[in-house]
């Protein structure tokens, strides 16, 4: 099965649109799946802290143009856990921390431990059972072996074939890079996506 996996939409329409509209062309018969921050928090992580039962539209942007878009399953990211503490709003703790498909685990990425260059420096923290790890967070398109990174720079558009020892695989972001990646799990196969023009 073919997986268009997506994340880091940050309330983006015209990013999330664009990809969408990009996904439908070049692998309509895919699964679409959010790895969290499909929305934008608009209360920073240490004002977070002391704020508590805030209206929605004052700690996010939701707009209904938006929200019609997410027609997709998700996990949740950081986005959406900050929002949920500073509104007390249930419906977005409800999404998964981790979706598991054939052969990977999806989560968002803020469980990593990050370096100061937004690579990750520590991955074992998790407790994953499959040797494909999808993630997001830093907007960094990315394959990873023991936090190695590999095939640099990427090659947007082509396949890369994995064997079978474990990789992570950072999908980029929808916004302002709108990146996605195609997951085809009978090849174990993944090819980084970007829109150019």
């Amino acid at each position: 099965m073919r997986y268009a996996l997506l994340g880091d939409l940050h309330s983006s329409i015209e990013d999330t649109k664009a990809v969408l509209q990009h996904i439908q062309e070049i692998a309509p018969d895919s699964k679409i799946i959010g790895l969290g921050d499909l929305f934008e928090c608009t209360i920073g992580k240490k004002k977070a802290l002391t704020i508590s039962n805030a209206p929605l539209n004052a700690a996010a942007i939701i707009e209904e143009e938006f929200e019609d878009l997410l027609t997709f399953p998700s996990i949740r990211g950081n986005q959406e856990e900050r929002i949920t503490n500073v509104t007390g709003i249930k419906s977005f703790a409800a999404l998964p921390e981790k979706i598991v498909i054939e052969g990977a685990t999806l989560i968002h990425g803020h469980q990593i431990e990050w370096g100061t260059h937004w690579e990750p420096v520590n991955m074992s923290m998790l407790e994953i059972d499959t040797s494909l790890v999808f993630f997001g967070h830093s907007h960094r398109s990315g394959i990873y072996m023991d936090v190695k990174k590999l095939h640099e720079p990427i090659h947007f558009g082509q396949a890369i074939s994995l064997s079978n020892d474990a990789y992570w695989v950072n999908v980029g972001s929808v916004v302002d890079n709108r990146e996605w990646v195609l997951y085809d799990s009978d090849n174990r196969s993944v090819t980084f996506m970007k829109i150019t023009q």
